[in-house]
């Protein structure tokens, strides 16, 4: 934690400790604007939280955000300098690991039900390019898992692209980590025009109860499905649960709903990212620049023509998250593709950038939904086990399992 000169050379102390939102602010606002995602020398991509450093984790149950702060002394040892270098964001949640059947009660039949555990999630992990190789992201790391481990987290994971070799290397080399899951994020820029919505489907806004019910029958058993889905459907970033139906078909709320389901249907809900943070592409060159540009002039020109367009990625711009796709009926990811279109629709409204959601690897939505390869990629999750003493309950160790068919990916920590 120190390294310490001769004689009367000054002594530099590594301190990991809570943000203090009153002093530290500008100074962790410096070095994230120090971190870019990207390739050296290629386009990389800068992210501006609008001021508020823990606004990615404000939003879940239980979270914290630490600092790295270089303390430099004199040869008195008087404090002369301090200096943040690195940061680290944290969170908790009782997620669903797997699921069980029901014991049979009074001769009713068994049943699915969710396995809870609790999860830690770590993410916003930055250390200042003049200070790294220097342990500082390990050291981060391990003051984090010993929150997680104080208040009874029993695996922390984390997300990273599997082409960020220091970050991988990091987490599966010197922290414990495996590689876990791989989603895929499908991206699709939001054009000038409207996309078109079939009209052959309705599309419903479900009220929070109706939504919360619908999640929690049909997706309590999903992988990763949170427990306190109340509280994100009720968030004010939650713009809406929206149901496509088949034309013609009644909603009569959820019950009725349960009872006589449409053959096809679907289900979304839309995250407002763009109040929480905004990204922007830099290192591009002046003629992509005016390339993106002259699509956008076209496309609103002639919106008619419904030409795909570049948005402007190379400024400040915002996002929406697809997030709780779902639905069932062998035409269930058309009608998807339809809610789709209806949230490109919302987010060019509301003057975002791009759209953005989340699926596994084996959801047959990752092939239906519409999205550009060049903006898209295949995320990496790596999941840990916090402590030995916990019972295998009824899933086993989690780090085994098998992948399921879907997952559940919490928009607050998109």
């Amino acid at each position: 934690m120190a390294d310490e000169g001769g004689g009367d050379a000054a002594e530099v102390v590594l301190v990991i400790r809570e943000y203090n939102h009153k002093t530290d602010g500008d100074r962790v606002e410096q070095v994230e604007s120090s971190c870019e995602v990207g390739p050296n020398g290629e386009l990389s991509l800068y992210t501006d939280l609008l001021g508020d450093p823990i606004c990615r984790v404000r939003n879940s149950p239980a979270y914290l955000m630490l600092v790295a702060e270089m303390v430099s002394y004199g040869g008195d040892g008087a404090e002369e300098r301090k200096e943040i270098v690195g940061m680290i964001r944290g969170c908790i949640k009782t997620v669903t690991c797997g699921e069980k059947m029901s014991r049979n009660k009074s001769g009713e039949p068994p049943k699915h039900v969710p396995v809870l555990t609790k999860l830690a999630y770590i993410l916003g992990l930055r250390v200042s390019p003049s200070h790294r190789r220097m342990r500082i992201g390990l050291k981060l790391v391990c003051g984090m898992e010993e929150w997680f481990r104080e208040n009874g987290a029993e695996y922390s994971y984390i997300a990273t692209d599997d082409a960020n070799e220091p970050s991988v290397g990091l987490f599966t080399g010197k922290c414990g980590y495996t590689k876990f899951r791989n989603p895929s994020v499908l991206v699709h820029p939001v054009f000038a025009h409207r996309l078109p919505v079939s009209n052959r489907i309705s599309i419903i806004k479900l009220t929070p109860s109706d939504a919360e019910s619908l999640y929690r029958h049909r997706f309590s058993t999903t992988e990763f499905f949170p427990r306190d889905i109340d509280s994100v459907l009720n968030n004010h970033l939650n713009l809406g649960t929206f149901l496509a139906l088949p034309k013609g078909y009644i909603w009569a709320g959820s019950d009725h709903f349960f009872k006589n389901p449409p053959e096809n249907w679907a289900v979304m809900s839309v995250w407002n990212c763009k109040d929480v943070f905004k990204l922007e592409v830099k290192g591009a060159s002046k003629l992509r620049k005016g390339f993106a540009k002259t699509t956008r002039v076209l496309d609103r020109i002639f919106p008619f023509l419904r030409l795909p367009s570049l948005p402007k990625i190379f400024s400040p711009f915002g996002l929406h998250m697809l997030y709780g796709l779902g639905g069932s009926g062998p035409m269930y990811t058309r009608f998807a593709k339809g809610l789709f279109g209806f949230a490109h629709n919302l987010a060019m409204e509301c003057k975002c950038g791009v759209v953005a959601t989340e699926v596994s690897s084996e959801d047959p939505l990752k092939l239906a939904i519409p999205h550009w390869k060049v903006l898209s990629f295949t995320d990496l999750w790596c999941i840990k086990r916090l402590g030995e003493d916990y019972s295998d309950g009824s899933v086993g160790d989690w780090r085994k399992s098998q992948p399921g068919l879907s997952i559940f990916v919490d928009p607050r920590e998109f």
